[in-house]
């Protein structure tokens, strides 16, 4: 069996949530099994190591489930968009829509220099508000958006078209909800 099949059946659809006509994709078997785990980790690594990063950036909270392994896996750093108010020191911030809903995040202005390269990592690629916000904090910042790695992308939404011109690359793509 493929690491993508395998990865594939560690994937548990939870219908109706959060609310009716979603069906999240629910990663905790895949988080919970360690050859699972390691092979999300190794093959988002490979999808990412091409961008030549200097630097991760996730998204609060799930970008945080991979987004530090990813990062250690190339051998760079890791920047965390939390949710206003989690930041202490002097921030940037970008709003934007979920698929049900609207959202901010906010990132240390000081968290990503000018000119460094960024790889935009979160574990799902739905209609693309939070990826687009994350690539909106990094160019507040000064940093340049490198390329998007993603473990699960839900390709029927067109969340990669909002993040044009920026690659964006997944391990497993559903074409259909």
């Amino acid at each position: 069996m493929s690491d993508a099949a395998r990865l594939r059946e560690l994937v548990r659809d939870i219908p109706g949530f959060p609310q009716p006509g979603i069906v999240f994709k629910d990663i905790t078997p895949l988080l919970a099994d360690g050859p699972g785990l390691a092979a999300a980790v190794g093959g988002l690594a490979e999808l990412a190591r091409p961008f030549a990063p200097e630097v991760v950036i996730g998204a609060e909270a799930r970008g945080f489930l991979l987004g530090p392994a990813l990062a250690r896996e190339l051998g760079c750093g890791f920047v965390l968009a939390r949710k206003p108010g989690k930041l202490p020191h002097d921030t940037v911030r970008a709003e934007y829509e979920l698929e049900y809903g609207t959202d901010a995040l906010e990132l240390h202005a000081d968290a990503v220099g000018p000119g460094h390269r960024v790889l935009v990592h979160d574990d799902l690629l739905a209609t693309g508000g939070t990826a687009r916000a994350l690539c909106d904090l990094v160019a507040a910042a000064g940093g340049e958006v490198c390329g998007c790695a993603f473990l699960i992308e839900l390709a029927f939404l067109g969340g990669a078209a909002r993040l044009e011109p920026h690659p964006a690359r997944a391990l497993l793509r559903y074409d259909a909800g």
